[in-house]
C-alpha cells in the first residue's frame, strides 16, 4: 500500500511531525482556490512514484492565476505511466537548507535502518554513490527503538562535512523528530517512510517537504481502517490510487503478481521458478513484463485468469509459461492455457514448457492445438524473445 504524498503528510501531522498547510486539488480551479488561503504555493502532482520535479510534476507559483494554469498543464500529464488524478497545493517554504530523513527495512539486519543525511532533495541512492560521507545510519534496538543520544551521534557523523549547519542544535530537534517517525513506521508496518528533503528553514525550524510512505502489503490486514479512510479519500474507484493498478487487480484475483517494466509475460509455479524463468528471458535478450506465480496445483481455470490478467498489460507481446509438474498436471496446465487462448482469443504468441506429471501428454495437445511447447527453460526462453521480437 503506498500513500501518496499528501496521505504520507496526513499521517505526518497526527504523529506530530511538521508538514505545510496545503490542500488537494483535482481540479485547476480547486488549485486556484487552494492558493487564494494558501498564498505561494508549490503545486504537485500525486502519483505514487519519485523523479516529479524532472519530469515538470512540480511548479511553485505566486498567484491563483498561476496555480490553475500550472495545475491544469499537471493534470493533464502522464509521469512514468501514472496518470496524474490530483494535485497537492502546498505553502512554498523558505529554505535554508535541505536534509533527508528516512527509515526502511534492512533486511540483512533483521531491524529497521534510520538514514540521515545533510544532503537531502536527491535520491538517497546518488548520495551513497556521490557523497558517502554525508550520510550516517542507525539500528536501533527493536524492542526500545532509537534512543535520543543514539539519533544525535547519527547527526554528528552526517555533519561533519557540513559545518554550515549548526549540528548541535539539529541534532536535538532531529533526535525528536526521528522517534516520532519511528513510532509511525513501527505502527503502520511500514517498508519505507521517508522525509525528502526534511526541510531547515531560516529561523530553524524542521519541515516534512516531502514524504514517503509505504505499508508492507503482508499486514494490509491489520490496517484496515488506514485503508478504508484512503479509499474514501481516493480518486480512483478501487480506493487505492497510491498502487500499480495491475497489481491491484491481480489482488482482487487474488494472484502473485509483481507488475514489471518489460514485454514479455511470465508466468510459473513457485517463486524460485519464477525468479529463474525471469532471469533467463533476460539473459536471452527479452525484457520482463511481470512476475506471476500461479503455485502449487494451478487448475486450467487459474492458468486462464492469470494469462487473463498477464495480457491486460498492452505492453506485453507474448506469454513464457514455465510449469514444474509436481502435484501440477502437465495436461490439465496443457488444457487451461489452450481454453483460455480460445475463450480469450489471444492472438500473441504462447510458448508452454513443462516437465513432470504427464508432461508429454500436455506438449502432445499444445503441439495439437498450435501452441508452441517446448522441453527445456533456455529453450522456451529463445522462443519466447525471438517470437516478441517478430511481433513488435
Amino acid at each position: 500500500m503506498k500513500l501518496l504524498e499528501y496521505q504520507a503528510k496526513q499521517q505526518f501531522a497526527a504523529a506530530g511531525i511538521p508538514v505545510p498547510a496545503g490542500r488537494l486539488a483535482r481540479t485547476p480551479a480547486e488549485a486556484a482556490a487552494a492558493a487564494r488561503v494558501l498564498g505561494r504555493v508549490a503545486v504537485k502532482a500525486q502519483v505514487p512514484i519519485g523523479g516529479r520535479g524532472k519530469a515538470g510534476g512540480i511548479a511553485v507559483v505566486e498567484t491563483p492565476d498561476d496555480a490553475e494554469r500550472e495545475a491544469a498543464r499537471i493534470l493533464a500529464m502522464d509521469i512514468r505511466g501514472y496518470p496524474v488524478r490530483s494535485v497537492w497545493c502546498e505553502t512554498g517554504l523558505e529554505i535554508d537548507s535541505e536534509l533527508y530523513l528516512g527509515i526502511t527495512l534492512d533486511r540483512d539486519r533483521r531491524r529497521m535502518a534510520i538514514i540521515f543525511s545533510a544532503a537531502g532533495g536527491m535520491e538517497i541512492e546518488q548520495v551513497a554513490e556521490e557523497a558517502p560521507e554525508k550520510i550516517a545510519k542507525l539500528w536501533p534496538d527493536p524492542f526500545v527503538g532509537p534512543q535520543a543520544f543514539e539519533v544525535r551521534e547519527m547527526v554528528f557523523a552526517a555533519l561533519r562535512h557540513a559545518p554550515q549547519l549548526r549540528a548541535q542544535v539539529l541534532a536535538v530537534q532531529v533526535a525528536s523528530l526521528t522517534q516520532k517517525l519511528y513510532s509511525l513506521a513501527v505502527s503502520l508496518d511500514a517498508m519505507t517512510c521517508e522525509i525528502n528533503p526534511l526541510v531547515l528553514t531560516p529561523d530553524g525550524q524542521l519541515i516534512a517537504a516531502d514524504g514517503k510512505l509505504e505499508v508492507d502489503e503482508n499486514a494490509h490486514y491489520r490496517h484496515r481502517a488506514l485503508a478504508l479512510e484512503l479509499a474514501q479519500d481516493a480518486t480512483g474507484d478501487d480506493g487505492r490510487t497510491g498502487d500499480d493498478p495491475f497489481e491491484v487487480e491481480a489482488e482482487r484475483r487474488g494472484l502473485t503478481y509483481v507488475h514489471l517494466d518489460g514485454d514479455v509475460g511470465v508466468i510459473g509455479n513457485g517463486a524460485g521458478l519464477v525468479m529463474n524463468t525471469l532471469d533467463l528471458v533476460k539473459q536471452h535478450g527479452g525484457d520482463p513484463a511481470d512476475f506471476l506465480d500461479v503455485g502449487g496445483g494451478a487448475s486450467a481455470e487459474k492458468v486462464r485468469n492469470s494469462l487473463e490478467m498477464v495480457l491486460l498489460d498492452p505492453r506485453v507481446r507474448g506469454v513464457f509459461i514455465n510449469i514444474f509438474g509436481g502435484i501440477t498436471r502437465g495436461d490439465e496446465v496443457a488444457t487451461g492455457v489452450i481454453a483460455a487462448r480460445d475463450q480469450l482469443r489471444i492472438t500473441k504468441p504462447l510458448v508452454v514448457r513443462m516437465t513432470g506429471t504427464r508432461e508429454e501428454e500436455g506438449r502432445a495437445l499444445l503441439e495439437e492445438a498450435g501452441i508452441t511447447p517446448a522441453i527445456s527453460a533456455t529453450e522456451a526462453a529463445q522462443k519466447i524473445v525471438a517470437l516478441t521480437r517478430d511481433s513488435a
